[in-house]
């Protein structure tokens, strides 16, 4: 008899699989308390006083919560995650370029998450960073290899602890301040505009935002999934911009585990870095395989460990050459979530027929002009970018695909006139 894919890769979750509120909770906390979160804060607390800093990271958590909050909806609505969602939008064949893109990305920074513990642990400890990596790397292929059931035990673990150690490193970092009255009174040296500080803040997590729905898909109830991202968005994701911020305007450090290094706060700083990295790690992991299951039909506990291993290979030169690369490359994610979100909501009117008895066309190319168009948007439209990306796409596939419906629908209606009058 053969074995079921329990993390059903490529079918809906069944409700006898759906788990409850505080499990998608804690699972979508892992998600997003990440480190590269804290150094987008450090580097926001740099550029802008606190108030004004409280007011982007709220606004710009506000926006991800509700981008995130509806695909959340969707995958607990439908079962299904990003890649299979895809289908309905983009083509069976289509979607293997979105989960290609999604999975790609998440290798790289599966590498460099992996990367970005080692080193600032080998310069405080010795050990060779190589062995650093591939024992990072090999712990968290391991979790990720298990599922959504280990991603919930690391995260269970994980952010209680992230929340009181970031705590107590906000706490000392004020103090060292002078109090709260001066974190309140700082100014920046050199300020930053408003745009620029939230097109970090949405842009920092926003890609990976995108892959909700391979998270979500296991909630029982939709509104507890769209709560339970809601609050890892909005209060999460503002909790570690939070932390970020406040180091770095007491000492100078974007990077918390600096921070924590000047704070002398070794061992915390290591725990609060390498949980951080694990839960996201662990995430990305865990979509880019079933992005890669989707195109190969590999089960997706297979596919976390070739990914595993790759992004745990390739970390230094990952870290070293293509952090750069994968940010740009991120830009292209956001319009893919959008396109679904409009297709859902506004074409097909928020139902979806079901998965099984659907037969998907190889490829929508209105749905990859309008993934075009929200790069094209992001990239040379000015304002902030991700929300230019999200737009533009959402529009374009809307406007495109109701007018070549309604052309087919008058060539079908002058077909059968000229039938009759024939």
């Amino acid at each position: 008899m053969k074995k079921r894919d329990t993390e059903f890769s490529l079918e809906a979750v069944p409700s006898s699989h759906r788990k409850g509120f505080w499990n998608t909770l804690v699972v979508m906390l892992g998600l997003t308390f990440f480190s590269a979160s804290m150094w987008s804060g450090g580097e926001l607390g740099q550029g802008l006083t606190f108030i004004r800093f409280m007011g982007i990271v709220l606004a710009g958590n506000l926006i991800l919560g509700l981008y995130t909050g509806a695909l959340a909806y969707i995958a607990a609505k439908t079962g299904l995650s990003t890649h299979l969602l895809a289908r309905y939008a983009f083509g069976k064949k289509g979607s293997y370029l979105s989960s290609f893109l999604l999975a790609f990305t998440q290798i790289g920074w599966f590498g460099v998450g992996t990367a970005m513990f080692a080193v600032p642990v080998q310069k405080v400890t010795g050990i060779d960073i190589y062995w650093l990596i591939a024992i990072a790397g090999l712990l968290m292929t391991f979790t990720a290899f298990f599922g959504m059931k280990a991603l919930a035990i690391v995260s269970f673990i994980a952010v209680p602890l992230i929340s009181t150690l970031g705590g107590v490193s906000v706490f000392k970092a004020t103090e060292s301040l002078g109090g709260m009255q001066e974190l309140l009174n700082y100014q920046p040296v050199e300020a930053i505009s408003l745009a620029a500080a939230l097109t970090i803040c949405i842009g920092s997590f926003i890609s990976a935002g995108t892959l909700t729905p391979d998270f979500t898909r296991f909630a029982r109830k939709k509104r507890s999934a769209v709560i339970a991202t809601g609050i890892a968005f909005f209060i999460g994701n503002s909790l570690m911009f939070l932390f970020g911020a406040i180091g770095s305007i007491a000492t100078g450090q974007a990077d918390i585990s600096e921070v924590m290094f000047m704070q002398n706060l070794i061992l915390p700083a290591i725990i609060v870095l390498g949980l951080n990295i694990w839960t996201t790690n662990d995430n990305a992991l865990y979509a880019s395989g079933l992005g890669l299951s989707n195109i190969t039909k590999i089960p997706k506990h297979k596919m976390v460990i070739v990914n595993g291993v790759i992004g745990t290979i390739g970390a230094m030169w990952l870290y070293n050459n293509f952090v750069g690369f994968l940010t740009v490359l991120g830009s292209a994610l956001p319009p893919i979530g959008a396109i679904i979100l409009a297709d859902f909501f506004i074409l097909h009117r928020g139902n979806y027929p079901i998965f099984n008895d659907m037969k998907f066309k190889s490829f929508n190319w209105v749905a990859m002009l309008a993934w075009a168009s929200g790069i094209t948007a992001a990239t040379f439209v000015p304002g902030i970018p991700p929300i230019n990306a999200l737009i533009s796409s959402a529009m374009v596939h809307v406007v495109v695909t109701k007018m070549v419906t309604n052309r087919n629908d008058e060539k079908v209606i002058l077909s059968n006139t000229e039938k009759v009058g024939h």
